[in-house]
């Protein structure tokens, strides 16, 4: 599989097509919606062999590790396809305030409601997975709970600036940026320091992605290039780190919250070693969470071969 970095595939979103399809929902519900929506995703599927052939790999990986059902074929990738065109309607619903929030299953966020009424921040790695749109507008729903997302790249802020015309007094702040430097690091230190949170993905690395800026963990049997962001930041603002990934469950969705560290410690000469650590933890505990709802995984590249500057690595898995 050629190799080729995730910010290069682009999100493929039609912002006039989304509002329209966001229009049929609100007139007609969710079947007509789908109705409208499965013809483009299937003509997506068909051409798009990279996407195909990815979404393949990882269905593949995912049935090797944990079984469940006949090996995956192409048939099971449509179906990987098909999951991602529904939870589209449910981020733009949980945007706009009208996804029926006692769907919503909540599991492991009362340290994260403490910390909140300590007026204590901290930094949140979440994933490409299900529903993130869900934690987003749950912030809005908790006093307190102030949520700044970082966005890599101008594929995801178009998607963005649709979701916030949805929901204009969202609480929730959108901040693009390719990487984290310092004016960034300051940035979010100081909202930090009032109690607020930084939510940072864990599983796509740096749109310039170089050996300094990423690591290697296994995830489902095979070394995969992941961010150090959401580590190094949690240890030069010594805050606790957390991870929040939204999977789709029999009549909604289940949000987790779990504390990865209470503080995050890169020691001086075991600097890598300790970073390799914290993200093989942060994959291992995607991984679990993902074999529960191992279609909800939304990330249609070749994310094991991800084109790392500077980076030699063992490409014969």
């Amino acid at each position: 599989m050629t190799a080729l970095h995730w910010a290069r595939v682009g999100e493929s979103t039609f912002v006039g097509g989304l509002w329209f399809l966001y229009g049929v929902h609100r007139l007609l519900g969710r079947l007509p919606f789908l109705l409208c929506l499965y013809p483009v995703v299937l003509y997506y599927w068909a051409a798009r062999p990279a996407a195909r052939q990815a979404s393949l790999q990882y269905l593949q990986r995912m049935h090797a590790r944990h079984g469940g059902g006949e090996a995956p074929g192409w048939r099971h990738s449509l179906r990987h396809f098909l999951s991602f065109a529904d939870t589209l309607l449910d981020k733009m619903l949980a945007s706009s305030g009208r996804y029926r929030f006692d769907r919503l299953r909540q599991v492991g966020r009362e340290p994260l409601l403490e910390m909140i009424r300590r007026g204590q921040g901290g930094i949140i790695a979440t994933a490409h997975v299900g529903c993130l749109e869900l934690c987003q507008a749950s912030a809005d729903r908790q006093p307190g709970f102030r949520l700044n997302v970082l966005v890599h790249t101008a594929h995801a802020e178009r998607f963005n600036r649709v979701l916030r015309r949805l929901h204009p007094d969202s609480g929730v702040r959108l901040l693009q940026v390719t990487q984290v430097d310092a004016a960034t690091a300051v940035m979010l230190a100081e909202r930090v320091a009032r109690g607020e949170f930084v939510a940072i993905a864990g599983d796509r690395i740096p749109v310039t992605a170089t050996a300094a800026t990423t690591t290697r963990a296994p995830f489902l049997g095979h070394d995969a290039p992941l961010p150090i962001g959401p580590y190094v930041l949690a240890a030069l603002l010594k805050c606790p780190l957390y991870m929040m990934v939204c999977l789709r469950e029999a009549g909604g969705h289940v949000m987790h919250f779990e504390p990865l560290a209470e503080r995050v410690e890169l020691p001086r000469g075991r600097r890598p070693q300790a970073l390799a650590a914290h993200a093989a933890q942060f994959a291992q505990r995607l991984e679990q969470r993902l074999a529960a709802a191992p279609y909800d995984w939304f990330n249609f590249f070749p994310f094991w071969d991800q084109p790392v500057a500077g980076a030699e690595h063992d490409h014969r898995h």
